[in-house]
């Protein structure tokens, strides 16, 4: 029998409306944040090492094992976790919930394998050989091999932020808590990144704000298709 407190419900419309909101007011910091590169160069400069021309910890083992894999392995452990509990119990959210997990990297890998700017480790100013440009500026020539905006990495870490969605309706402090764990951990698997030189500070801010619109939307889609209100007398 199907746990009723695990089945899909639809959430209020003043809570997308705020959501979407908040999206545009921060998508209008973050494209302010990105007009220059100039905070990116600021946070990237502090790892990169100019006698070198190199980024000492591009290939630290300790930070790729705990960062870029440990980490990441966890947060995809969970979301398989996840489903299989979902699919086992015959429980829709936590199946819902899974998905929404690998939505969100799903959507900010197909924008990175179509971008035109460059991890910084390809940057002339970082040892490179292509160019850099701010975003939504036109595409200079010898921008490099491109392919790393937003960043993908941070994504794994930002789904976490789909928790939100199977916990709201019982437990509503929970799930804001698992929606702010979420941004921190991407932030942080995000700026491992920054660390190594493989993806300046605004790829990680957008693909957490990718990674949330692709939850919010999709949520609603999907509960709102399934859930029926009941009928009144």
């Amino acid at each position: 029998m199907t746990n009723k407190t695990n089945l899909l419900y639809r959430l209020p419309l003043r809570f997308y409306l705020y959501q979407f909101l908040s999206l545009f007011l921060l998508a209008l910091v973050f494209t302010w944040l990105s007009r220059d590169e100039g905070l990116d160069h600021l946070l990237t400069g502090y790892w990169f090492d100019a006698a070198t021309h190199s980024f000492p910890l591009q290939k630290d083992r300790l930070l790729d094992l705990i960062n870029h894999r440990l980490i990441k392995q966890i947060v995809i452990a969970a979301g398989v976790i996840c489903l299989l509990y979902g699919i086992i119990r015959r429980q829709p959210r936590p199946v819902l919930v899974a998905v929404l997990f690998g939505l969100g990297a799903l959507t900010v890998g197909i924008l990175k394998a179509t971008s035109h700017h460059s991890c910084p480790w390809d940057l002339v100013e970082y040892g490179g050989k292509a160019i850099s440009y701010p975003l939504f500026s036109t595409v200079p020539d010898g921008s490099g091999p491109g392919r790393c905006f937003p960043g993908g990495h941070s994504s794994s870490g930002f789904g976490v932020m789909a928790l939100f969605f199977l916990f709201y309706r019982e437990r509503p402090r929970l799930a804001w808590g698992s929606l702010v764990f979420g941004i921190v951990l991407g932030l942080v698997m995000g700026y491992g990144q920054v660390m190594r030189g493989a993806h300046f500070f605004s790829h990680n801010l957008w693909a957490g704000w990718w990674v949330w619109l692709t939850q919010v939307v999709v949520y609603g889609i999907v509960s709102t298709g399934l859930v029926k209100e009941p009928k009144s007398l």
